[in-house]
């Protein structure tokens, strides 16, 4: 079982940055693969990026590839998302999941979720 808190959202202005952060339970964090995923009102979860258990290998969708980064501290079972130039766009409840499957697909193959922190692009 793992549990995941997301933290470090809130509210920012076009172009700005902010760091989320997602603290896992437990001590098999390293086992699993890490999501970010979004979610707008009224629109369907997408996925932000996902990095693998050792770090080495990130994945990015196309509308954050270049401003966002993800990483992962295994030591302090922590992922971490960096968002930089951020748009109003981006705005949504921001989650991180944790898979595992080596390479998962889509949210149906992620196993834990936390309750989302909500991030705030104005222009």
């Amino acid at each position: 079982q793992v549990q995941l808190v997301e933290s470090g959202g809130g509210l920012v202005q076009a172009g700005g940055s902010l760091r989320l952060s997602c603290a896992a339970s437990g001590r098999t964090f390293m086992r699993y693969y890490m999501g970010w995923f979004r979610q707008a009102p009224g629109k369907e979860r997408e996925f932000v990026g996902g990095i693998n258990w050792s770090g080495g290998t990130t994945y990015y969708g196309d509308s954050v590839k270049g401003r966002f980064t993800i990483s992962r501290d295994n030591a302090k079972n922590t992922v971490y998302l960096q968002m930089n130039s951020l748009r109003p766009e981006d705005t949504a409840v921001y989650y991180c999941a944790a898979s595992g499957r080596m390479w998962p697909g889509g949210p149906s193959e992620y196993d834990y979720w936390g309750q989302g922190t909500q991030v705030a692009v104005c222009s």
